[in-house]
């Protein structure tokens, strides 16, 4: 969700849950523009919020030209002071799935994970544990970049990959209609394809490989992990993820106006397939 006129689009999310105090509003309003000016970004999102047992992470996202690159994610627990996350690498995704329960509140906390392992052979062979920490710092910058590559969407022809291969806001971008807000297909996962890239080359040919780059939520597997609804009459499409339960998609048919929020506890549904 874009912070210029986050007091105002945070009512769009409203009916799922996603409310915010009037004074963490006007918190949030003025201190994502100190953040985006003090780090030159070109453009600031609010990315949500993830619960914590003790206090709450509040986590903005700075993005330059380029929205898939330099992207950099801050924290906060008071809407007015952030503080910046690591990069997660793959090597950090894979030790923070070792972290189970909820998040405590206090990035310096430590998780700790045992595991038992034979060492020798046969009749020598003997148990040796090994214990491996997980900083919570380290754990919710994981989670974050999970959640972006699983669930964040854009609605098709929002962004456009330029000649250089930046990715860019789509200026000439005017919203989808009512009848194409309605279908999957039209909504794009905004993360660099996975999919697109497995389909036959002649299927890719026949795209506009300016605006369908990105992978389309109706390739999604499991099938039904997605649910559309609109509200207002039609005008207004909302998008909620059943594997990360929280993530909340908006657009306003016709016009511009579109984002998403994730207000959750940070854990992934892993029995949506079972659900369905």
């Amino acid at each position: 969700m874009d912070s210029v006129g986050l007091h105002l689009n945070i009512d769009y999310v409203g009916s799922s849950g996603v409310i915010l105090s009037p004074e963490q509003k006007a918190a949030l309003q003025t201190s994502l523009v100190i953040l985006q000016n003090e780090n030159k970004f070109n453009r600031l999102y609010f990315w949500g919020k993830i619960f914590g047992v003790k206090e709450d992470y509040f986590v903005a996202q700075g993005v330059s030209k380029d929205e898939f690159a330099g992207r950099r994610n801050f924290y906060s627990k008071d809407c007015i002071r952030w503080g910046l996350l690591p990069p997660a690498t793959q090597a950090m995704r894979t030790q923070s799935k070792l972290a189970k329960g909820r998040f405590t509140g206090d990035p310096s906390y430590e998780y700790e994970h045992t595991t038992t392992k034979k060492v020798g052979e046969g009749e020598e062979a003997t148990d040796e544990e090994e214990t491996v920490t997980i900083k919570e710092e380290d754990r919710l910058a994981s989670v974050i970049a999970e959640i972006d590559e699983d669930v964040r969407i854009v609605p098709r022809a929002a962004v456009i990959k330029t000649p250089t291969g930046q990715v860019v806001c789509n200026r000439s971008f005017e919203g989808l209609t009512v009848s194409e807000s309605a279908k999957l297909c039209n909504y794009m996962h905004f993360r660099e394809p996975v999919v697109m890239n497995q389909k036959p080359l002649l299927q890719r040919a026949n795209l506009d490989k300016a605006i369908d780059f990105m992978d389309s939520l109706e390739e999604d597997i499991p099938r039904g992990s997605w649910a559309l609804q609109f509200e207002r009459g039609s005008g207004l499409v909302v998008l909620r993820s059943l594997l990360w339960q929280g993530y909340v998609f908006y657009h306003v048919p016709g016009t511009r106006c579109q984002g998403s929020v994730y207000c959750g506890t940070g854990e992934k549904n892993l029995d949506l397939p079972f659900m369905l």
